[in-house]
């Protein structure tokens, strides 16, 4: 199946997508409905597993499978892939588990999601300093901005690869470069991008994502990303038979972790979860992610000139091809965003409302690549009516 098929062939997008069957649906960077072949992948593990135990149901290669396609689209290798769930949960294993000394400090974005601040904010009680960058504009990390905020006791900066309300992608490859010049570590919450846009972990340590979002596949079915090199470096804060040495199921004399990424999955797996995973990758590598990526920037560019048109206010009206990310979020003066947002619910359409710091709503489009442009100008139809 490739992009032209779907956009040509609506049987086939609705056959694919049973959401474009009840409305458009435009929040891919909240929580996405679930392709078919996804639910069908959860739900057909679900299914043998009314005949046989849950670990014998699971399906061959299930394990190394899914975290050799992760791997592959973050240009990682497999045993530097951990199945861990959630995204936050990742990014406090990394917290937890490095090696701190007081008077270290990490660099963060505080407008950031919270699942990439809080998990380094718990540091300051570890005697770590925790800076916060200081931005012009919400959202907008550029690499000049790291690179004149980091000091000699800088140990890590963790960024978002896009922001979660203005859309905008930080340039991994530059920021990571730098920081790996200055022996800084690079984190990744990944979680806006991952399936959308291309991402190299050529020079990021760690990445966490989960798969609810632009991945297409269920919540708390993430990955985490440690590169080999820092695996013994990066300590597991949990411990169980998985991530542990535990030949027969018998408890050992000493603690002695898996040799690769495995040592961050403390137990057993959620399968159906990992399931929907290893089918939600397989669907991104199936039409592409640079095709995706195109598509996303393309729609963005024209759906963000009709809301300029209407009079509405667009946050990062018009990053670089290189910054544009997938979401869009918008305001008018005089008009309340909250009822806009229900007039769109109203219509059968489904954005996001969300708050910027300061209290402003905004209502947040962030289409996908299986949305046609006749859906995203019905929606800019609804907000001029």
């Amino acid at each position: 199946m490739t992009l032209a098929d779907l956009h040509s062939d609506e049987a086939l997008r609705q056959h694919e997508f049973p959401v474009t069957r009840h409305g458009i649906f435009v929040a891919h960077a909240g929580v996405c409905p679930l392709p078919r072949r996804v639910a069908e992948a959860m739900t057909g593990y679900l299914h043998r597993c009314t005949e046989v135990d849950q670990y014998e149901a699971m399906p061959g290669g299930l394990l190394p499978d899914t975290r050799a396609k992760a791997a592959s689209l973050i240009g990682a290798r497999p045993e530097e892939i951990a199945l861990v769930g959630p995204t936050s949960l990742a990014l406090s294993y990394i917290a937890a588990g490095l090696p701190w000394r007081r008077g270290d400090n990490v660099l963060v974005c505080y407008d950031d999601y919270p699942s990439n601040v809080y998990p380094w904010m718990a540091l300051s009680e570890r005697g770590v300093e925790v800076r916060f960058l200081n931005l012009r504009e919400l959202g907008k990390v550029r690499a000049v901005d790291v690179q004149g905020q980091v000091d000699e006791q800088t140990r890590l900066v963790s960024l978002a690869s896009a922001h979660y309300l203005t859309g905008w992608r930080v340039n991994i490859d530059a920021i990571g470069k730098f920081l790996h010049s200055r022996r800084i570590l690079f984190c990744v919450d990944a979680i806006q991008t991952l399936g959308a846009f291309p991402l190299s972990v050529e020079h990021v340590d760690f990445l966490a994502a989960d798969s609810h979002k632009w991945l297409l596949g269920p919540s708390a079915a993430g990955i985490l990303y440690v590169r080999k090199e820092l695996q013994d470096r990066l300590q597991p804060i949990v411990h169980g038979w998985h991530n542990l040495q535990c030949p027969d199921f018998l408890t050992q004399e000493e603690l002695e972790f898996q040799p690769d990424a495995r040592r961050y999955e403390v137990g057993t797996h959620d399968m159906a979860g990992v399931a929907g995973l290893r089918a939600a990758l397989e669907l991104v590598e199936e039409i592409g992610v640079r095709v995706i990526a195109a598509d996303l920037v393309r729609k963005r560019t024209w759906v963000v000139e009709g809301l300029i048109s209407q009079g509405f206010e667009v946050l990062q009206p018009s990053p670089h091809l290189d910054n544009a990310g997938g979401s869009i979020s918008f305001h008018r003066e005089g008009i309340d965003s909250a009822e806009l947002y229900g007039k769109l619910r109203a219509a059968s359409i489904t954005p996001s409302l969300r708050v910027l710091p300061g209290g402003q709503k905004v209502v947040r489009l962030s289409p996908h690549f299986y949305n046609t442009d006749a859906e995203l100008a019905r929606v800019l139809e609804v907000l001029k009516g």
